[in-house]
């Protein structure tokens, strides 16, 4: 299994901040990026916000929250969250075009080995991998809310056993109940 100390977020709406508050509170060092300095600014406050409800609601202890706002990076550049990241989950809207052309980007500038998700309602991750030279450490993510406790993960057509592996070890240690599925696009 890939060892993952780092995660990075691409896109910082609703749901790149879910999954950023996510990762952070299950430990890992997490950087959310950007290209909008305003939606930084905004997914900062929120993100405080909301780690500071969950402390003053007792859902978490103060300690923990103040650890997993320590936790979080924020980025403006594609090249700099993946340069740092030894995981990168892509939270853009399920245009497949935007996703083939962060993952040609995502692809160029990761270190080798770093693991590429994207976040898909309907695309298939198997194509959207085709245009990496790492469609082994690729795979699809689908939830309604970042916040879900169950999350699927989709298997694409050249995901290999520790890419999955990794991504169910990460997922677990962010209290997510996950569920593989096979990627309808695999025979493509």
């Amino acid at each position: 299994m890939t060892e993952v100390h780092a995660i990075g977020v691409i896109g910082a709406g609703k749901v790149g901040r879910g999954i950023a508050l996510a990762a952070a509170m299950g430990g890992y060092r997490t950087i959310l990026e950007d290209l909008l300095p305003n939606a930084l600014r905004r997914a900062e406050s929120e993100l405080r916000a909301g780690v500071n409800q969950a402390s003053g609601s007792g859902r978490v202890s103060h300690a923990a929250a103040s650890t997993a706002l320590s936790r979080l990076e924020f980025a403006g550049t594609v090249e700099d969250a993946a340069r740092r990241a030894d995981l990168i989950i892509e939270a853009l809207p399920d245009e497949l075009e935007s996703k083939m052309e962060i993952f040609t980007l995502l692809d160029k500038f990761c270190r080798p080995g770093t693991i590429l998700v994207s976040h898909l309602t309907a695309l298939s991750i198997t194509e959207i991998s085709r245009v990496t030279y790492r469609a082994k450490n690729c795979l699809g993510m689908r939830f309604a809310e970042a916040t879900d406790a169950q999350w699927e993960i989709v298997r694409g057509g050249e995901t290999d056993e520790d890419t999955l592996a990794t991504v169910l070890a990460v997922g677990k240690r962010m209290g997510k109940e996950l569920a593989v599925v096979q990627d309808a696009g695999a025979s493509l």
